[in-house]
């Protein structure tokens, strides 16, 4: 049974997918649905310090951004959250602090396809979350959905 959905959202399109699937499991579970943007810390600190604060101001609305397009998708409410930290971690760490069922990610984020197969925070969600973790990868150009709700390629 399944019946918390933690989507992880980056607002990038390559997640897109993975948060239709998510809220399509959580809507055929009747699930609680909690999005979650993480602001990476890491990117902030390797920024010039003149730039920091802009930078973080900016990454507060991304957040804020890719967190309303989860609750406008969705046809239930939405527990949106923003956190800080290193991405894979938070993640980790709020699956368990909700005691999560399953934790939704896409395959590829804001880093694009300078990763090789799974991104590297999904990689690191894959390997550390306590509970299942479903990744979603974006589809190519040349595939298209079957329409039918499953996100399955034709």
């Amino acid at each position: 049974m399944i019946d918390t959905v933690v989507i992880a959202t980056d607002g990038s399109e390559s997640v897109e997918r993975a948060v239709d699937v998510a809220l399509d499991l959580a809507d055929r579970f009747d699930a609680t649905v909690h999005a979650l943007y993480v602001i990476d810390e890491s990117e902030i600190e390797n920024a010039p310090e003149d730039l920091r604060e802009e930078l973080h101001d900016a990454l507060e609305e991304r957040a804020e951004s890719a967190l309303d397009t989860v609750s406008t998708k969705a046809s239930r409410d939405v527990h949106a959250v923003v956190r800080e930290g290193r991405p894979s971690s938070e993640i980790t760490s709020y699956a368990r602090d909700v005691d999560a069922d399953v934790v939704a990610t896409g395959t590829r984020g804001r880093h694009g396809e300078n990763r090789f197969l799974v991104g590297s925070v999904a990689e690191r969600v894959v390997r550390t979350c306590p509970v299942p973790v479903l990744t979603v990868r974006q589809l190519d150009e040349d595939e298209t959905r079957t329409g039918d709700g499953t996100g399955r390629v034709a």
